[in-house]
């Protein structure tokens, strides 16, 4: 894909990230910028079974695992969108520095924004943050790995 129509739809990120629901995590992607920046959106509703359980104030929050999942998953559609990556995995190899800040829950509407801070063929680091209007969320600094394509070929030259 050299040219993206945005926003990405949910169909549309199918075609780009392998998961499935439950375990597709992005809603939207509303701004694209190759090899640089990827914005993506993820709406929380109070039927998601990975919300906590009400809290004393009856509110149900997104778990901070659930969150970091979101921040790798727009990143991961950073990478898998370049043509020389199509029908490969991202692997997730760590997060570093990553602060929490706030919680997100029923009715909101989280936007992870995603920045390539070091980018290699095979690896390369990426920093991510997460906001509910300007509430900071989270940030911190995710480090990923691509593996070869699903017909075991590696792809563009080496």
């Amino acid at each position: 894909m050299e040219t993206l129509a945005l926003p990405l739809n949910h169909a549309a990120i199918q075609r780009i990230l392998p998961h499935r629901h439950p375990f597709l995590l992005v809603d939207r992607i509303v701004a694209f910028e190759p090899d640089v920046r990827v914005v993506g959106v993820k709406n929380v509703t109070g039927s998601e079974q990975y919300l906590s359980p009400p809290d004393s104030r009856g509110r149900r929050e997104l778990p901070n695992t659930i969150l970091t999942e979101v921040m790798a998953q727009v990143g991961g559609i950073l990478i898998l969108v370049k043509p020389e990556n199509t029908g490969r995995l991202v692997y997730f190899r760590g997060i570093e520095r990553v602060r929490f800040y706030g919680a997100a829950g029923p009715g909101d509407s989280v936007q992870v924004e995603v920045t390539v801070l070091r980018l290699r063929k095979q690896m390369g680091v990426l920093k991510g943050v997460a906001r509910v209007g300007d509430q900071l969320l989270a940030r911190g600094v995710m480090t990923f790995a691509l593996g070869p394509k699903a017909d075991g070929s590696e792809g563009a030259a080496e």
